[in-house]
């Protein structure tokens, strides 16, 4: 099993390691207060790591600590994965950006929009954009999720069974076609809404590649990149499955949900992930650990391409990292309610993840270019290309909005680099 160690003395590459040290100290905080159960976090400055930190415990409970190896649930820290495994179907002439989804997928042929009434009469218009490709890369689409409780659509999701997860024994061709069925909130390519756009583009990369999403992603992306820890279950040690599990159960982070008094544990959610899922959740179902993260911002990092293996080329990734929102918009001004608070000022969204535009605006430490994403359980992660820095955040505490987690460590981290 790979380590994750310092690599480089953090004061060789511009970072004051003393300064640094005010992450773990939040997180610790947070920790000692009762309200985290555990964490690992990873800085790598200029391609070397210089700062692993880790505290609390992954099973509260049963005492077992928070280390380098633990298996987190990344939930959407799945997205940008998928985003990858579209774009290099993209290179390969697989797919256009523009294309309507429904030549690949026929559900989406005659889509409806949302026009008034309720979850049980809704008033519905024909849609005259189809849904393409881009729109599901950039969650402007119009589709939502059952748990947003926002809007009328995201109840007719609930009613059909999916809020955390999907009804028994449903895969990912009929989840989609269920939520193909349902009314789009808005035209395509007006709005920016958090939904199951990636589960979608992650059946979509199932039927252009002809192969299964778990396949295609060990075999075309985690195995090449050295991320075998990642997977869409943690299966047992004694079990392993190369496509789809880690093997590593035992080292599974147990699933806390915020409470009134602090956070309790999840279990009848976070038991997901033990064995092999019958729906493949392109948006939000792979497990992984710190190390293997690391090594996918890396990749990223290095526009495409890691320890000799390219999977993407650099202007690919570059263009993944702009914001495609149209007209240049911030998420504040173009997304709905939920995410038009101040903290999505002066942030865009590019193919697969959020893109800084105006640090100013976001009133936060942060850099114009920085692209980054996080998940429910408050994990996150972000790639500064003109910092040369990457930063991965592993947790298991579920909503992420729980605690200021992503800018307070985003000030510990930037507020550390002293070149």
């Amino acid at each position: 099993m790979p380590e994750l160690t310092v690599e480089q003395d953090p004061a060789t590459v511009g970072v004051d390691a003393a300064r640094l040290a005010r992450a773990d100290a939040v997180l610790d905080g947070y920790v000692d207060a009762g309200r985290l159960p555990g964490y690992v976090l990873v800085v790598a400055r200029r391609g070397s790591v210089v700062h692993v930190g880790a505290g609390g415990r992954r099973n509260v409970e049963e005492g077992l600590p928070a280390t380098p190896d633990t298996l987190w649930r990344i939930y959407s820290m799945t997205k940008p994965v998928t985003s990858v495994a579209a774009m290099m179907l993209y290179e390969a002439g697989g797919l256009d950006l523009n294309d309507p989804v429904s030549r690949y997928l026929p559900a989406f042929a005659d889509m409806r929009v949302f026009t008034g009434g309720t979850d049980l009469r809704p008033a519905t218009v024909p849609a005259t954009e189809p849904v393409r490709v881009w729109h599901l890369l950039t969650h402007t689409a119009g589709l939502t999720y059952g748990f947003a409780r926002m809007h009328p659509v995201d109840a007719m999701l609930r009613a059909q069974g999916y809020e955390w997860g999907a009804p028994p024994d449903t895969d990912l061709a009929a989840a989609v076609d269920t939520w193909a069925s349902l009314p789009l909130l808005f035209e395509p390519g007006t709005r920016w809404n958090y939904s199951y756009c990636t589960d979608v583009l992650g059946r979509l990369v199932e039927v252009v590649s002809g192969q299964s999403l778990d396949t295609f992603f060990a075999e075309r992306i985690l195995r090449p990149l050295g991320m075998n820890e990642t997977a869409f279950y943690a299966g047992s040690p004694e079990h392993p499955d190369g496509a789809g599990g880690t093997g590593g159960l035992d080292r599974l982070a147990r699933l806390y949900l915020a409470t009134g008094a602090g956070m309790a544990p999840g279990d009848s959610l976070g038991r997901a992930v033990h064995a092999p899922p019958t729906m493949l959740s392109g948006g939000g179902g792979l497990v992984s650990t710190a190390h293997d993260y690391h090594r996918f911002t890396q990749f990223l990092l290095r526009r495409g391409e890691l320890d000799g293996v390219r999977l993407l080329g650099p202007r690919t990734v570059d263009y993944m990292a702009r914001n495609h929102l149209p007209g240049g918009a911030d998420l504040d001004a173009f997304g709905t309610p939920v995410f038009s608070e101040s903290p999505m000022r002066g942030i865009g969204f590019g193919l697969g993840f959020a893109v800084v535009e105006d640090p100013a605006a976001q009133k936060n430490l942060s850099t114009k270019g920085e692209f980054n994403w996080g998940g429910a359980a408050s994990t996150a992660f972000w790639v500064d290309p003109a910092e040369e820095l990457t930063v991965v955040l592993m947790t298991q505490l579920l909503p992420s909005s729980t605690l200021p987690l992503r800018p307070q460590l985003r000030r510990a981290v930037y507020s550390s680099l002293v070149d």
